[in-house]
């Protein structure tokens, strides 16, 4: 895959290609479907796979602070997008240039001169452009005079609910990672690269890796239950805490792993952790001491759960059809009987049912991807 920052990095072997524009947050299953759609006409007229995203995406632009919390960084997002059989990432600054450009300016500029699109697939909802002016209708106006056809995506529905990322993060925010991950296609999963920090843990024998997670909001706060994969391939469980660290301080979000029976040195490589359930959320405690006391219950409660649950660590890589009940909610009917009684009065677990029995690809002006929307 190429990923090309800024148009000014485009060249002519970069033009001709089916393209798509979006946020692609979580690359989720809806977005799997647009880029089938892709492919379907990449494959028809022997072009490439193209898809522009941006940076920041628009509603952080705008909203700074207010803006929902990512799915997926940039670097996993085009990761996701290369395994779903994308060539090519143009992924554009936007900022006060970009914002600036009127519709016919985008088209002109990032389309027809900088990509050379020969097929468009983008909702016919999309709107685009500082003039608001831009819209399917335009899109196809100028498609028919400058020799590129335009396409509107299909949507994917679960239970005749449109699968969005706005979805997926209430799931998620509900500790439904058993539904939330029937959304995805995937186990959501958190990473990074493990740095050097206070080493506060080691001092009451819980040493952690810390893995620095973006400064804007997190899709996830609190303690968790996870299982973490290391760079050579073996998942191990263990408990992590996602969020400020209240008592001790943070200049930053962090994911703090403490991997069960473990001794070894992760400084440097990248973990990938998957959530299996909520412990708690994030406390700030009177003093270390009440933290440490904490943190002691939190590892039982979290090895209760990996005894209760030995195949949990496949479970979390494993596709999402299969039975997903060592991540369903703790109170949910599927798992109940199956649960340890010491969550059943938690209530750091609210319940969270997304009824996922009939999924359907649907031709939908729903699924747009406009510059406003987190969506897309």
């Amino acid at each position: 895959m190429q990923v090309i920052r800024g148009l000014h990095n485009l060249r002519d072997e970069h033009r001709g290609c089916v393209a798509t524009i979006g946020n692609f947050d979580g690359v989720h299953r809806g977005h799997q479907a647009i880029l089938e759609q892709c492919r379907e006409q990449a494959r028809r007229l022997g072009l490439p796979v193209a898809v522009v995203v941006f940076e920041p995406q628009p509603r952080e632009f705008f909203a700074d602070d207010q803006a929902p919390p990512r799915l997926t960084r940039l670097r996993d997002k085009v990761r996701l997008l290369d395994e779903a059989g994308v060539e090519r990432v143009l992924c554009l600054p936007f900022n006060e240039a970009l914002r600036s450009l009127t519709a016919e300016a985008f088209i002109r500029r990032v389309l027809i001169q900088g990509l050379g699109v020969r097929h468009l697939v983008v909702g016919d909802d999309f709107r685009f452009g500082c003039d608001r002016r831009g819209d399917f209708h335009l899109l196809t106006t100028v498609g028919q005079a400058s020799g590129f056809e335009v396409e509107h995506t299909r949507t994917f529905t679960i239970d005749d609910e449109r699968v969005s990322s706005s979805r997926i993060r209430t799931l998620l925010a509900s500790g439904n990672f058993a539904a939330a991950a029937r959304l995805l296609g995937r186990s959501y999963r958190l990473g990074g690269r493990v740095v050097a920090d206070q080493k506060l843990g080691r001092t009451i024998g819980v040493p952690t890796a810390n893995l620095p997670q973006p400064v804007r909001a997190l899709a996830l706060h609190g303690v968790y239950a996870v299982v973490t994969e290391l760079p050579d391939g073996r998942r191990l469980p263990g408990v992590a805490n996602i969020g400020w660290r209240p008592t001790v301080g943070s200049v930053r979000p962090v994911l703090e792993v403490h991997l069960f029976d473990f001794d070894g040195d992760l400084y440097g490589a990248r973990l990938v952790v998957v959530p299996c359930v909520k412990l708690r959320g994030e406390v700030k405690f009177d003093d270390f001491a009440a933290l440490k006391r904490q943190i002691g219950l939190d590892q039982q409660r979290a090895r209760d759960y990996f005894f209760r649950h030995p195949d949990a660590d496949a479970r979390a890589f494993q596709h999402p059809d299969a039975d997903a009940c060592a991540f369903q909610h703790p109170e949910s009917d599927a798992c109940s009987s199956r649960y340890p009684e010491t969550f059943g009065n938690d209530d750091s677990f609210p319940l969270a049912s997304a009824p996922l029995a009939r999924e359907a690809v649907t031709l939908d002006s729903s699924a747009g991807m406009s510059a406003d929307h987190d969506d897309g």
